[in-house]
């Protein structure tokens, strides 16, 4: 790469921080112009990208991986850290994703914010999440990661409590917050590991030294970083501040929700693929959280009538996709980033779409209360639409190529396992299209069950024109990233190679998911479309509905398993803390105090006391002397 562009990549991240700051720092000022200058950083920024990533295609796979450190950073004894980023085919694929959807969400807010008033505040933390993002998927070293880790946690709670005069805004975003500090203090101690172990933190030498650490450290930071995925990628079990997320703006949904936030965990454990690689343990508890989260995600959205928090629930659920991808070793890192890449399109895409519907709905979000919309909202319905075909895999769209690659990894796993993941991702595929089938015929089709007062109308050019884009990519992204194996030979100098064949021929593999997904569809189009929808969800149901209603007791759970806990180990730890500690320390004071009152007493002031108190003394000291003589 040319000595010029190598040494611009520190512009990626810093121009939509630029704007950030610039918005904040001229506050109502920039009311007129604000979003115009949160839209070009972001779309400059994406300009840059492109030209990397097309200076990147003609070098060799050798030259290809740009290092640039901009400063010392950490000059403290042994810990030694540059502030430096780090541009290779990995790191590229996050670059073109966050900043090429992240510019069509800023284009499409400035219709959807439009009568804000504080649409200047929204996209300067739009620009600031976007700069986090960057500096995470950039950062050369696991501290300059974390940076970029926290920075979009900031940003994050930012944005979900946007309208903080909401009450239930403001608890998602401190509940957002806080679970993802749960999980952001396993990063903190695979940091701590690593630097305890390799004496550095460097990516190049944590990777390159991790096959001179014992399988047991090894493990402990594949578990560390598993629980720092967790909390940013919505997995279980830190999976519950998701659902409620969906308070903030869509634009924020479908930011956070689908191109960003979510995909950091998947994208920390595919750049750490050397360590998992050699900590089998920790790859295992990789593919079952992913399993487990991938059924957890997609029960739930089985059971939701908001529209949000249905697309949240699948968001949950196709992580999971990617989870169990990434667990799978060699034989599933560039299908994660696969279905993450075309995930990022459609999922965008129906994310945005529901802010379309939601925008001419007045805000409404509960399906019961659509219907027949497709009349109305033309462009809406077609670009949603594609986003649905996408995302249950329907050939030739893009969730068909990256999702099914995925089957075939998990089916092509040894032994039993094969087996075992492999009909859970069957599973997962046949429950996405039976609730997006859902959502499709619930807001779409069906006789109108709008409010008296509702009138549904076609959103405008700056927001049909970002979802149209999006349904572009939904409809070819796929086919692009897996036509010659493309995407996997692109991040073979990273993610290395594999040449595994399922246990079953692709083909067969194909027409079994095919079936289930259509079995899927018609199961859903026989439930809402050839019986009347009610406007009001049905209060006799079954156990399994409640449970998933109740995102399968999520909260519940963590309440008794952790919050309960927590609680009580707080209350013990404070009474230990006053009543023994505390004790102690004030019984010792008590007791020199008491006893310097007493000796005080000695003290009278009176020289016959002390003349008294002389001869005693004398008297007894003579006393003693003619004892000994005797």
């Amino acid at each position: 790469m040319s000595g010029t562009l190598s040494s611009a990549v520190w512009l990626l991240p810093v121009l939509p921080l630029f704007g950030a700051a610039v918005l904040l720092l001229a506050g109502r000022r920039s009311d007129a112009w604000g979003h115009l200058l949160g839209c070009a950083t972001a779309l400059v920024s994406f300009a840059l990208g492109v030209v990397f990533f097309v200076d990147m295609l003609g070098r060799d796979a050798a030259e290809r991986v740009v290092h640039q450190t901009l400063f010392s950073w950490v000059p403290v004894g042994e810990l030694q850290v540059d502030f430096g980023l780090q541009l290779d085919q990995l790191s590229v694929c996050f670059v073109l994703l966050i900043t090429g959807v992240g510019s069509l969400i800023h284009i499409y807010s400035v219709g959807y914010m439009a009568h804000d008033p504080e649409r200047r505040r929204f996209f300067a933390y739009l620009n600031l999440f976007l700069a986090a993002m960057l500096l995470l998927v950039l950062a050369d070293n696991f501290l300059g990661l974390y940076v970029g880790w926290e920075g979009v946690g900031l940003a994050s709670y930012l944005l979900i409590g946007f309208w903080q005069y909401k009450p239930s805004a403001a608890a998602a975003a401190k509940k957002a917050f806080v679970v993802n500090r749960v999980g952001d203090m396993g990063l903190v101690l695979a940091i701590m590991i690593m630097f305890s172990t390799f004496g550095s933190i460097e990516f190049a030498d944590v990777f390159t030294r991790a096959d001179a650490a014992s399988e047991g450290v090894l493990t402990a930071i594949g578990l560390a970083l598993l629980l720092a995925a967790c909390g940013k990628s919505a997995q279980v079990p830190l999976q519950s501040w998701l659902g409620d997320a969906m308070e903030g703006p869509t634009p924020v949904s479908a930011l956070i929700h689908a191109a960003t936030m979510v995909t950091a965990g998947v994208y920390l454990i595919v750049r750490s693929n050397a360590i998992f690689d050699l900590a089998p343990g920790a790859q295992l508890a990789v593919v079952i959280v992913g399993a487990v989260t991938l059924l957890f995600g997609a029960i739930i959205g089985c059971a939701k009538d908001d529209i949000k928090k249905a697309l949240a629930a699948s968001t949950m659920s196709q992580i999971g996709y990617m989870v169990l991808a990434a667990g799978l070793g060699p034989a599933g890192y560039a299908f994660a980033i696969m279905l993450l890449l075309t995930h990022g399109f459609f999922k965008a895409g129906l994310f945005l779409g529901a802010g379309s519907v939601m925008h001419g709905m007045n805000d409404e979000v509960n399906m019961r209360r659509y219907g027949g919309l497709r009349t109305v909202m033309p462009i809406t319905f077609v670009t949603f639409g594609l986003g649905y075909l996408a995302i249950i895999g329907i050939p030739p769209f893009s969730g068909f190529f990256s999702k099914d690659k995925i089957i075939e990894a998990a089916f092509a796993a040894e032994g039993v396992q094969g087996v075992v993941l492999g009909t859970v991702t069957l599973l997962g595929a046949g429950l996405t299209a039976f609730y997006m089938t859902r959502v499709m015929l619930m807001t779409f089709f069906g006789r109108r069950r709008w409010a008296p007062d509702a009138d549904p109308h076609e959103s405008p050019g700056v927001m049909t024109v970002p979802m149209i884009l999006l349904a572009v990519g939904s409809v070819a992204a796929g086919a692009l990233l897996a036509v010659g194996s493309s995407l996997q030979h692109w991040l073979e100098p990273v993610v290395g190679a594999h040449h595994g064949e399922p246990v079953l021929p692709v083909w067969a593999i194909t027409v079994l998911t095919l079936v289930v997904v259509l079995a899927g569809v018609a199961v859903a189009y026989r439930q809402y479309a050839r019986q009347p929808i009610p406007e009001v969800a049905p209060a006799e149901v079954t156990a399994f509905t409640v449970a998933a209603r109740k995102d399968l007791y999520g909260d519940a759970f963590n309440e008794a398993a952790l919050m309960r806990p927590g609680q009580e180990l707080t209350r013990t730890l404070v009474t230990v803390d006053g009543r023994g500690v505390d004790g102690a320390v004030n019984g010792f004071a008590a007791l020199v105090g008491g006893t310097s009152m007493r000796v005080r007493r000695l003290q009278t002031g009176f020289v016959r006391s002390y003349a008294l108190f002389m001869f005693a003394g004398a008297a007894l000291l003579v006393a003693t002397m003619l004892v000994r003589l005797w």
